[in-house]
């Protein structure tokens, strides 16, 4: 066997780092997040992810109710009889029942279609996927992999490192930061059971990714490579599914088939070109620059002990996706120069963002015959998310999400692969064939109605004498990479106290009723959303979220219909949302 003489890793002086982190702020107002974009932590009981065909529902129809004038509602607009409707009874009639057990989207068979070749995909993604909170001192535990994989996930991160503890056993861990660690070992064994839980339960046939970010010298890569073989056995990809393999860069259409990796293991490994550099974001606050010096310190004396090289035993692991980092525009312009057999472009957030929108057809073109992965820019420490929409618009496959909460990406992310087992078929425009361009150039109008909603769930410490509930609604649109999407929102719900007796639908504030229509006007596009969410108008404080949903346009079911809503967890609540979506072309 070949083997290897990599000079170790330089070692860092933790108390450098850890005076560098205690500069850091993550909560300043600097950095402030809008409470919007916030959501809670999500657990084993979460449902909503990264689209929850593998979760069963822990709350039947038959635990829903709907308010008494929500029952009147549906018989003056005919969808229900009176009789139907149960306006005076206590329990839902078999006929509303049906109407709540009604989904409020309808996902076209084709777009779960795996058929496709791999690249024509977008596949749900986890980034820091073994973190269950805070990106620099957070903790890291196996079965934050379980969870990513039951919500959806199909595409996980693992950052490997050398553990000087025991050389044979590589760790898991966030490198340079407070974070516990792991077993690399432990990692595998918990995404094994998740394999064998979903074949024997016949669920999510699907593959799970591994995008595997490797910082080992080169007996632990070895001990990677041996780890994932014995622990993976037979459900890891090893070798082509096909006889013979093709090189992406020919242009040949000779994909793999999402069908054809079946439920396999697919490791996502590492190729390093030559000159590459270590990515970084420029955009860097001066608030991270001691954790980013740091970076800098590592990445220079990485290099210098030529520590980035791939051992062939690892590298051939990667057998339908190597990752690289591009060192020019060469891979959007015309072909990646040096490229590996099977590229994936993998870039953050930030380095994208720099080529559009003046180079966004180009790169959905690329995207359309190769793999693309877009990770959170660096001074995302607490976990905050990237949008994913405008980078899901030009054809992005793997948009990382941090997935420790449930905030707005994540529910935007639930949205595209509602119902889907985590692949997603990417529209035609941006498919082998397609010009790159989803926008149509033609004008639509969204008109959605709003009834009202039904048992609100209320935060601890909160009554419902005291909220006024009101829905928000963002549009969210691939071109509003530079701009503020447009919100839309019904007016503050409280029920009349002394006259209520005058007033046909004095419902209580958990029981809201709004009959508004909000409108939207917008360029039509197959990946529009719209994210809806209940708040309170509270008088001197920031308005509380009590429930969410997210839909994407294209899967919106006609008529009216009850959206189940979730909590800031993903978790469901027994809040129902009574709404109708009208499309017009302008």
């Amino acid at each position: 066997m070949t083997t290897y003489s990599l000079d170790p890793l330089p070692k860092f002086n933790m108390s450098d780092l850890v005076a560098g982190i205690t500069k850091l702020n993550p909560f300043s107002k600097k950095t402030a997040v809008d409470d919007e974009d916030k959501g809670e932590a999500i657990d084993n009981s979460t449902v909503a992810g990264g689209g929850h065909a593998s979760r069963q529902s822990h709350i039947t129809k038959d635990e829903l109710r709907v308010s008494q004038a929500l029952k009147s509602h549906l018989v003056a607009e005919g969808v229900l009889q009176e009789m139907e409707a149960g306006v005076n009874d206590e329990q839902p009639t078999p006929a509303l029942r049906a109407l709540l057990d009604m989904n409020h989207i309808n996902v076209p068979p084709a777009v779960i279609d795996r058929n496709h070749p791999l690249p024509e995909y977008f596949i749900s993604s986890s980034h820091n996927t073994y973190l269950m909170a805070h990106q620099l001192y957070g903790e890291s535990h196996a079965s934050a992999y379980e969870i990513a994989l039951h919500t959806g996930s199909r595409c996980v991160e693992i950052d490997a490192w050398d553990n000087d503890d025991n050389k044979e056993e590589p760790k898991v861990t966030h490198g340079y930061t407070l974070v516990s660690h792991i077993s690399f070992r432990q990692v595998c064994e918990t995404i094994r059971d998740v394999v064998d839980m979903e074949e024997a339960n016949e669920r999510n046939a699907a593959p799970i990714m591994i995008s595997l970010e490797n910082h080992c010298e080169a007996h632990g890569q070895l001990r990677l490579a041996q780890i994932m073989q014995e622990v993976f056995g037979h459900r890891l990809l090893s070798q082509d599914v096909r006889e013979k393999g093709t090189r992406e860069q020919l242009g040949t259409g000779e994909h793999i088939t999402l069908a054809e990796l079946g439920n396999k293991v697919v490791v996502i490994v590492e190729y390093h070109l030559p000159n590459e550099e270590e990515s970084s974001d420029s955009d860097s606050s001066s608030g991270e620059e001691e954790e980013k010096q740091i970076r800098q310190q590592y990445a220079q004396k990485k290099k210098a002990s030529n520590a980035g090289i791939i051992i062939p035993e690892l590298a051939q692991l990667g057998v339908y996706a190597q990752s690289v980092k591009p060192v020019n525009n060469s891979w959007f312009e015309a072909h990646l120069d040096d490229a590996p057999h099977h590229q994936l472009i993998n870039v953050s957030e930030s380095g994208l963002k720099a080529h559009l929108p003046a180079n966004s057809s180009k790169i959905a073109r690329h995207n359309a015959q190769h793999l693309m992965r877009v990770f959170p820019k660096g001074t995302r420490i607490s976990s905050r998310n990237l949008a994913p929409v405008p980078f899901w618009g030009i054809g992005a496959q793997i948009c990382a999400l941090n997935w420790q909460t449930f905030g707005a990406s994540s529910q935007l992310n639930e949205a595209l692969f509602a119902g889907s087992g985590g692949f997603v078929l990417k529209p035609a425009a941006l498919r082998a064939g397609g010009d790159g361009n989803l926008s149509t150039g033609r004008r639509k109008r969204l008109l959605l109605h709003v009834a009202g909603a039904t048992d609100v769930p209320l935060p601890k410490g909160r009554d419902n004498e005291d909220i006024k509930p009101y829905l928000t609604c963002t549009l969210v649109h691939p071109n509003d990479i530079n701009n503020e999407p447009p919100k839309r929102k019904t007016a503050a719900y409280k029920p009349h106290k002394l006259t209520g007796f005058l007033h046909k639908d004095n419902s209580p504030s958990t029981d809201p009723v709004w009959k508004e229509t909000l409108e939207w006007e917008y360029e039509d596009n197959e990946l529009v959303f719209l994210r809806l969410l209940i708040k309170s108008d509270d008088s001197f404080a920031r308005n509380p979220i009590f429930a969410v949903a997210a839909v994407r346009l294209m899967y919106a079911a006609s008529g009216w219909k009850f959206i189940r809503m979730l909590d800031l967890g993903g978790h469901e609540t027994t809040c129902t949302l009574l709404v109708r979506f009208e499309l017009l072309d302008l």
